[in-house]
């Protein structure tokens, strides 16, 4: 199955990248290459011309006499005066380099190229109004682009934190915040997508919890799940907040959890009764239903924190048996990182045989999971030496090409599981293929890497040999679709600024920055001599500039 998978993800992505080489424009006629050619050569014509005119204004325009005047003033002029010339040429310069190195590290691109075409180039007749053919360069580019927006969606972690009792803590032991606000704004509409409704206005606790999600000062909601509590006991939601951001330990989260569960049940089984009596009982029901989704698979994850892994995976399994719709919540992530713990490597197969097929999305914890169990098989006797003088085996070109469909799909996490870079604590939402999925699968997988002998040795061996078979992952991929090219903008805004995000593939630094760099240090060595031996970069200085004057 899982071969199939593979090869079928091949075809896919083959047949992506070739699709729209197919696609070819029709011939140009006559008209239109004249016009071509006449476009092409119009910059040319206005510089000849202007030569031309200036060579017919020479005598009325006083050249001769105006450059006569420019080469008497430069012969005048003193070695202070380039000294001061080029020292000030030398800071100007220096500040541009410093700043396009500030605005390269903090946005990824460069202000000078930015400007030149955004603004320059339009002023200047660089752009094109034409409209292109379905098998031109631009439609395919507008193609891919297209793609890489619904590659950059942002997806709730499945194994994301409490607040309360995991990233408050990490605030009052570090003082620094691992959330963005970002990332909490999108938390913030999470929570008013699944626990509100249109008819949340008929009890009132549910108005008041409705404002609570929306509140953006944690005390404040925290004010209003009680102020909710004491309008209705058993409001589910205020539980639920509680549970997540008041609760300082995972056993009173656990305790918070449990009554919301019962509250919960109750409120879902009066649902279910009432759901064909009208469109608002409906939504109503598919309320209730998220709400006690949430807090069974919340139950779940506590139990796994408290080494109760067998009771989580109960629960897991029930979950998904009664809610199969649910599938976008991705809770088998959390039943395979469940039974990784359990060393049940069997049921991990059954789990992947399922999820890892080409008509469901993917994600780093499917295919590295994939490929951790294939190089479970080889890693405890697997040696470069010996794999260079006899060659690899079948099952470990299986491993090896496991991890580099793994690597392609999510590049950054093999850095971590190798611990070349820190950990922190995952965001609430990640982007796939990104930097900050990466964080949250090494965050709860590494234990499981380091757990098997040779794992991370054989990582470590192979991993980088995945970039070879893609050196434009930009534009053609192997296996999946060409690599998004907005994850490190979306990463930026997800991860915590004392994170050092990871960039794929590693961008090299602009040509603007090289330049302000040289004009920099040229023109500091310029000053340097220049103070240094005044009389022969004077010399030099005039001979430079010195410019005959042709008689006429």
């Amino acid at each position: 199955m899982a071969d199939r998978n593979y090869l079928g993800e091949a075809a896919a992505a083959a047949a992506f990248s070739s699709a729209p080489a197919r696609g070819l424009s029709p011939p140009l006629g006559w008209k239109e290459r004249l016009r071509a050619g006449l476009a092409g050569a119009g910059a040319s014509l206005w510089f000849v011309a202007g030569l031309g005119l200036l060579y017919a204004l020479r005598v009325p325009l006083r050249l001769c006499e105006h450059l006569a005047a420019v080469t008497g003033f430069l012969n005048s002029l003193t070695p202070k005066f380039y000294v001061a010339l080029t020292g000030t040429s030398s800071l100007i310069s220096g500040l541009i380099f410093i700043f396009e190195w500030w605005y390269f590290h903090k946005h990824g691109t460069s202000f000078i190229e930015q400007v030149s075409i955004n603004h320059l180039r339009p002023l200047m007749g660089g752009t094109e109004s034409s409209i292109s053919e379905p098998g031109s360069p631009s439609n395919r580019e507008g193609e891919t682009s297209r793609h890489n927006l619904s590659e950059c969606k942002v997806w709730r972690n499945p194994l994301n934190l409490f607040r309360g009792a995991e990233y408050r803590r990490y605030t009052w032991v570090t003082g620094k915040e691992p959330l963005t606000y970002y990332d909490m704004n999108l938390s913030a509409q999470d929570h008013q997508t699944f626990f509100t409704c249109d008819t949340d206005f008929l009890r009132p606790s549910d108005t008041v919890m409705q404002k609570a999600w929306r509140e953006r000062n944690p005390p404040a909601r925290i004010k209003a799940a009680y102020q909710a509590l004491e309008l209705n006991n058993d409001c589910a939601t205020a539980y639920v907040l509680l549970a997540e951001e008041e609760a300082t330990t995972i056993v009173d989260a656990e305790r918070l959890f449990k009554q919301a569960l019962k509250a919960g049940e109750t409120i879902y089984k009066r649902s279910q009764q009432c759901q064909h009596q009208s469109p608002q009982h409906e939504a109503q029901l598919r309320r209730d239903t998220n709400v006690l989704v949430y807090i069974k698979r919340r139950l779940a994850m506590c139990a796994r924190k408290l080494g109760r892994i067998r009771e989580a995976v109960k629960i897991m399994r029930d979950l998904m048996k009664e809610f199969p719709p649910l599938t976008m919540l991705n809770i088998h992530e959390n039943l395979l990182e469940s039974l990784l713990e359990l060393q049940a490597y069997a049921d991990v197969q059954a789990v992947l045989a399922k999820y890892d097929d080409i008509s469901l999305p993917k994600s780093a914890a499917i295919c590295y999971t994939a490929a951790l169990l294939k190089t479970r098989t080889v890693s405890d006797k697997f040696s470069p030496e010996t794999a260079s003088r006899r060659g690899l085996s079948t099952a470990e070109i299986s491993a090896v090409e496991a991890i580099h469909r793994a690597v392609e799909f999510n590049p950054h996490v093999p850095k971590y599981l190798l611990e070349m870079k820190s950990l922190i604590l995952p965001p609430e939402h990640i982007l796939k293929r990104g930097d900050s999925e990466a964080v949250a699968y090494a965050f709860f997988h590494l234990q499981h890497w380091k757990r098997i002998e040779g794992a991370l040795n054989l990582l470590q061996c192979t991993w980088e040999g995945t970039f070879r078979m893609i050196p434009y992952p930009l534009e053609k991929g192997h296996l999946f679709y060409p690599y998004p090219s907005c994850t490190e903008t979306a990463d930026r805004e997800l991860l915590p600024t004392f994170h050092h995000v990871s960039v794929y593939p590693k961008k090299e630094l602009p040509f603007f920055i090289h330049f302000t760099a040289g004009l920099c240090s040229s023109t500091a060595m310029i000053a340097l001599l220049t103070h240094q031996f005044p009389e022969i970069m004077g010399v030099f200085a005039k001979a430079v500039w010195y410019i005959p004057v042709p008689s006429i």
